[in-house]
């Protein structure tokens, strides 16, 4: 006999399960995650330096002028190459705020707190679903296929029209937001420690 495999989920649900249970608001002055739909933000990866960032900076921007009732959360990365085209595109509107990177208990705190993720991160394609919020992938692959096919992330690309119309969807339709909100999140259920 060679053995089981048992499925257990990713340990890191429990984690940000645990510390979602714990971690107080994430406090920001003038963002109001009672009266704004709050899009939080990050975007990091090399692949998306350049003329991707512009058009990412672009589709955040025509997503603001679109929906007057959200507001963009952007922890930016500390790379100048990332920071300064995204502070110049978008550090002077009123309803994006562009702060330093979060600690993981604000990280999670917003989450929590938000509408739904625009990011090319590939933890957040994993941790934000088991907290119900759905998650544009601003990447053309991901490593974490299992998200997408789940439903739970849905790959988006760059192109600031893409963001624009994927963003709208979610934000003007109720049950294509549920469908993603809800879908069943493949990495974990919290209960991976309990298993092993």
């Amino acid at each position: 006999v060679v053995g089981e495999v048992c499925i257990t989920g990713n340990t890191v649900i429990d984690a940000l399960l645990l510390m979602a249970e714990k971690a107080p608001p994430y406090v920001l002055p003038g963002l109001d995650f009672n009266k704004q739909r709050v899009i939080l933000a990050t975007v990091h990866r090399r692949e998306n330096w350049g003329e991707r960032l512009q058009e990412i900076g672009q589709g955040f921007l025509q997503v603001l002028e679109r929906f007057p009732d959200t507001a963009l959360l952007l922890p930016l990365h500390r790379n100048p190459t990332v920071r300064e085209p995204l502070q110049a595109l978008l550090g002077d509107h009123p309803r994006a705020f562009l702060t330093e990177p979060l600690d993981y208990d604000q990280l999670v705190a917003a989450m929590r707190g938000c509408t739904l993720l625009l990011s090319d991160s590939g933890g957040l394609q994993e941790e934000a679903p088991a907290l119900g919020k759905p998650v544009l992938v601003l990447r053309r692959t991901t490593e974490r296929p299992e998200a997408v096919d789940a439903g739970t992330a849905k790959l988006i690309g760059t192109a600031s029209a893409d963001i624009q119309r994927e963003a709208s969807l979610l934000l003007e339709d109720s049950g294509a937001y549920e469908a993603m909100a809800r879908a069943h999140n493949p990495f974990g259920d919290g209960k991976a420690s309990e298993r092993i």
